[in-house]
């Protein structure tokens, strides 16, 4: 997965904060506020495992970018940018 897309998946979920596009998922687990935001990446963190362990790859995959896509709802609420997670990951390569 290049930056690219996870930028633009950032760019789409900021987008749906201002403009609250009607039927969006990203707009209704905004609604339900931080909390839930937070225990929907535990939630998703867990299918991870789970399909890790025994579901197969596919499954997994699709698990890692459902983690991925709640975890950046949860960066949005908290004002973090993927460049700020890129920054930190890039400090942890030296």
């Amino acid at each position: 997965m290049s930056s690219s897309v996870l930028d633009t998946l950032y760019s789409i979920i900021l987008d749906r904060m201002s403009n609250k596009k009607e039927g969006s998922y990203t707009v209704k687990l905004l609604e339900k506020g931080k909390s839930y935001i937070a225990r929907k990446v535990g939630e998703e963190a867990t299918e991870v495992i789970v399909a890790s362990l025994s579901e197969g790859r596919e499954r997994f995959i699709s698990e890692v970018a459902d983690l991925i896509y709640h975890l950046f709802v949860l960066m949005a609420v908290e004002g973090v940018k993927p460049e700020d997670v890129y920054e930190e990951l890039k400090r942890r390569m030296k």
